[in-house]
């Protein structure tokens, strides 16, 4: 009778990559809670002291030899790091961390699966603990990154400094959390563009002079607002979301504007800004950023749309680059007006209002001729803001 192996199916507790294999396929005698392989960071290789270290510890495997019937024994090891006391469980990451910042494996407490120090462990340690002769706090600040450093190890820092310690709020939490994944996840690329606006605030103050007598008027915001919500009609390619798995094409300009709030910003949406008058664009947007304010907008006043603004002209801030956000496929960073010498067509030199601008894309909706042929789009409408009239 032919005896069949039998497999077991075991789901790995961490994320990673397989780096080694220490229990070979059809191994009997392995005990319970034995590492059977060694799991890397991404981008971790295994290093040759550590492949040295790295043992099964299996049950002796008894093997009949052919020629004189005895019994020979598999000499056997552990992936584990070996003390003259215990035996102490580490990822390779972690032993390698260890090594770097001078940190005693003995002193921690692993929070692995059985008590396995991992990644994390070594960096939740107090940096004033390493010793001298390794790399200043400073380096290893910025080294390992705040997002991998507890709360707790970032208030030691500023242990012996007067501080106030300022909750996080909901909003302030979300934001924070939305806008890491969008940098993280989404591949920004930035173009710049400076356009002369000189045309623009002319029109400006004409249109608000007629509007005087309504109470009305138009800010440079709202001109902006019309001129993407056309420029997205102009090359309807860019009117798009990424959608993980798709990319989906709108097919009316609905543009989020952001706004400053206590404790966060909205990004309230204008639907259909491609089809509303300056005048309605303008009203609308004070509307909703009154509501942004006071907290009172609802989730459909501030989901959707497919592209967004961010101004900090009136803040004095003279360019920036915003940060894209999902699902969006891009983002304008607005700037200030501010005078400078521009040379013209006929090679004179005059003083002209100068407005900069960066539109963040995801490549993976937009391409850079894609993006800057929005740009150019827009500055077009900027530049000529007679042809938003029309």
């Amino acid at each position: 009778m032919v005896k069949r192996a039998s497999f077991s199916k075991f789901e790995a507790v961490d994320e990673g990559i397989i780096g080694k294999i220490l229990i070979s396929e059809g191994s009997e005698g392995v005990k319970v809670n034995s590492p059977i392989a060694v799991i890397l960071d991404e981008g971790e290789e295994l290093e040759a002291n550590e492949e040295a270290n790295q043992t099964i510890p299996v049950e002796p495997k008894k093997q009949k030899n052919a020629s004189e019937g005895v019994i020979e024994t598999k000499k056997p090891s552990n992936n584990v790091i070996q003390t003259s006391h215990t035996r102490i469980f580490a990822t390779p990451l972690a032993r390698r961390l260890a090594k770097e910042k001078g940190v005693d494996l003995d002193s921690i407490t692993g929070s692995g699966p059985h008590g396995r120090i991992v990644k994390n462990d070594i960096l939740d340690v107090n940096p004033t603990n390493f010793d001298d002769n390794q790399e200043s706090l400073e380096g290893s600040t910025l080294r390992t990154g705040v997002k991998q450093v507890s709360s707790s190890s970032i208030m030691d820092l500023y242990s012996d400094r007067e501080f106030k310690e300022i909750p996080l709020s909901s909003m302030r939490r979300t934001v924070a959390t939305r806008l890491t994944e969008a940098k993280q996840n989404v591949p920004h690329f930035y173009l710049r563009k400076e356009i002369v606006i000189d045309e623009l605030l002319r029109v400006r103050a004409r249109i608000n002079a007629h509007l005087a007598e309504k109470s009305n008027k138009l800010s440079i915001n709202d001109f902006i607002i019309k001129a993407c919500a056309l420029a997205l009609q102009t090359v309807p390619m860019a009117n798009a979301v990424w959608a993980e798995d798709k990319i989906l094409q709108l097919k009316s300009s609905d543009i989020a504007v952001a706004v400053s709030v206590e404790d966060g910003l909205f990004t309230p949406v204008i639907r259909d800004a491609d089809v509303k008058s300056l005048s309605n664009l303008s009203k609308e947007m004070k509307e909703l950023a009154e509501k942004a304010r006071s907290k009172k907008l609802m989730p459909n006043e501030y989901q959707g749309g497919s592209f967004s603004i961010s101004n900090l002209g009136m803040f004095g801030v003279d360019n920036f680059d915003a940060v894209i956000n999902p699902p969006h496929g891009a983002i304008l960073a607005v700037g200030r007006g501010v005078k400078k010498p521009v040379v013209n067509e006929n090679e004179t030199i005059t003083v002209a209002n100068v407005m900069s601008l960066t539109l963040s894309a995801d490549h993976r909706v937009i391409d850079g001729a894609l993006g800057a042929e929005l740009l150019q789009s827009i500055s077009k409408y900027l530049g000529d803001p007679v042809l938003m009239l029309t």
